[in-house]
């Protein structure tokens, strides 16, 4: 079995993209050759974390050095399409995190350009690399609970205000909820065909903040997914309801977490568990693990690809304008968003749910 070591450089050094150097740092399958940012600072802070490191303010410098295997692409939504193209000129593979633009017609231009290359592309659906859904999944598969009817998804939190760092990639049902657009669409197995959205504009914000959409997929099998940044915002013990109930004909399966410790509980025909286990945050160590490993092999199945990634997009979008345009609801006064927003300046802790 192969056990090449692959050279990256990484673009990007915000929250996502110093996380992934984090993560890059502790395989040792990846040598980090080049990083590029604007923010002096972030360049600094790579070069204690990889002595030796190229640093560069210039993209496009990256990108052509010739000895780069893979480009990691974590910058903002609206910059990332013109270095995915940049790259795959250039004969990189790609690591991206979503979305992959801007606008879901830019997405759908980069996806005919990424499809017809023959370089792998991954985004970071970082679902997909849970090790409590793919065990889940697994449970599905043995027919424990029968034929798949209902997926319920639930990704409430404290998280993001308005103002605090949306921007490109769009208000929360697009930014975070598409995550879950992509989970039910995974364990469905099936493209979604109707649905209905509503929305709540909290602090008579112009934006839905909380967003419920249910309807069904082509096969028949029904969702709900509800996502939204107003979870006890101002609580003096802030909580979260996150988690996904799969119901099935006989038996049904589901989990939980609070961002620390996910709890999966088994409710099968034969078979009765509970298991715990760290959430594993956005689970970056997995994706440059199987990003390596499917550089060795070739096999991609493992990998989110750009196409998911694309997909939940345009969805995500789709249920956010149809919440956004039937008159939704506006509870709340903008004081009460400033209260937040000053509570959220005094303390970092919310931001760990935020994602």
């Amino acid at each position: 079995m192969k056990n090449t070591r692959y050279k990256i450089g990484v673009i990007g050094l915000g929250g996502m993209g110093s996380g992934y150097l984090e993560a890059l740092k502790d395989n040792d399958r990846w040598e980090v050759v080049s990083v590029c940012d604007l923010n002096q600072e972030r360049l600094d802070w790579a070069r204690e974390l990889f002595p030796g490191v190229v640093t560069t303010c210039d993209a496009k410098e990256l990108i052509a050095n010739p000895a780069l295997d893979v480009v990691g692409i974590f910058t903002l939504a609206d910059i990332r399409p013109g270095l995915i193209i940049e790259a795959l000129q250039h004969g990189k593979h790609i690591m991206a995190e979503k979305p992959l633009a801007a606008s879901v017609e830019a997405e759908k231009d980069l996806l005919r350009a990424i499809e017809d290359s023959d370089r792998i592309v991954a985004v970071n659906l970082f679902n997909r690399n849970a090790w409590y859904h793919e065990q889940m999944q697994d449970f599905i598969r043995e027919g424990q609970i029968g034929e798949l009817a209902i997926v319920n998804v639930s990704h409430q939190t404290p998280g993001l205000m308005p103002t605090q760092g949306h921007q490109a990639e769009g208000p929360p049902f697009h930014d975070c909820g598409m995550h879950y657009v992509d989970v039910a669409r995974w364990y469905a197995g099936s493209e979604y065909e109707k649905w209905h959205a509503q929305g709540v504009r909290m602090w008579s914000w112009k934006d839905p903040w909380w967003v419920n959409a249910h309807g069904n997929f082509q096969n028949g099998v029904v969702f709900s997914i509800t996502q939204g940044f107003v979870y006890g915002q101002l609580a003096e013990t802030q909580v979260v309801r996150c988690g996904i109930d799969v119901i099935g004909t006989k038996g049904v399966v589901r989990m939980q977490h609070d961002f620390k410790t996910a709890r999966v509980e088994y409710h099968g025909v034969s078979h009765t568990e509970v298991k715990e286990g760290p959430y594993g945050g956005k689970k970056l160590d997995v994706m440059c693990e199987r990003f390596a490993q499917a550089l060795d092999s070739g096999d991609t199945s493992l990998l989110p690809t750009a196409r998911d990634s694309v997909i939940a997009s345009e969805v995500s979008q789709a249920m956010l304008d149809q919440a956004s345009e039937s008159n939704a609801p506006c509870v709340g006064r903008p004081e009460e968003m400033a209260e937040i927003l000053a509570k959220r300046g005094k303390s970092k802790k919310s931001d760990a749910v935020a994602v």
